[in-house]
């Protein structure tokens, strides 16, 4: 299975929460359908991307970064690969890679919520996932970060913008 074909397979699978959730759920299967390039960067009228939430959910905490390039306080992610398989696998790669935690996970039953903005590459069609971090994980800041840090579920809303704060949200609810 490719992963385009995944992409379809997931978001046709997925139970979008009702409203937004699911228009947006609808707009990304079209523009799958419309696109065989959806999944890579190359695609100029927009991509799909994958992030994941990581969170120390026993602390009630999450670990964000501040993006080098937008100078934003996010959660982990990026373009999918072409070694990515699937969306979940390009969530749990960037996650790692962008936190250095190591023994991720992703929380059980595909994605927590789907948020499309534009970048300077192009718009990103965001598919955003929750990676549990093991007990006692300790971060490493990436070439792609100027800075980790743990925020209380509480505090995200002080330093990150609405859609981040959706997702913590999202998390909450899943947890």
């Amino acid at each position: 299975m490719s992963l385009h074909e995944d992409a379809v397979r997931t978001l046709k699978e997925w139970s979008a929460p009702p409203g937004s959730q699911e228009r947006l759920r609808q707009a990304y299967l079209d523009h799958l359908a419309s696109r065989p390039d959806a999944v890579r960067r190359s695609c100029a009228s927009g991509h799909l991307t994958a992030s994941a939430l990581v969170v120390d959910a026993a602390a009630g905490r999450a670990l964000l970064t501040l993006h080098g390039k937008l100078r934003m306080w996010l959660q982990t992610g990026g373009h999918c690969e072409p070694q990515d398989a699937t969306l979940a696998d390009a969530a749990l790669r960037e996650a790692t890679e962008e936190s250095g935690v190591a023994g991720l996970s992703l929380l059980p039953g595909g994605p927590a919520r789907l948020d499309r903005h534009h970048t300077p590459c192009a718009w990103h069609l965001d598919v955003q996932y929750v990676a549990l971090a093991p007990p006692g994980s300790v971060e490493t800041v990436s070439a792609e970060s100027l800075e980790l840090r743990w925020f209380a579920f509480d505090e995200v809303a002080e330093v990150a913008d609405a859609s981040v704060v959706r997702l913590v949200e999202r998390a909450r609810q899943l947890l």
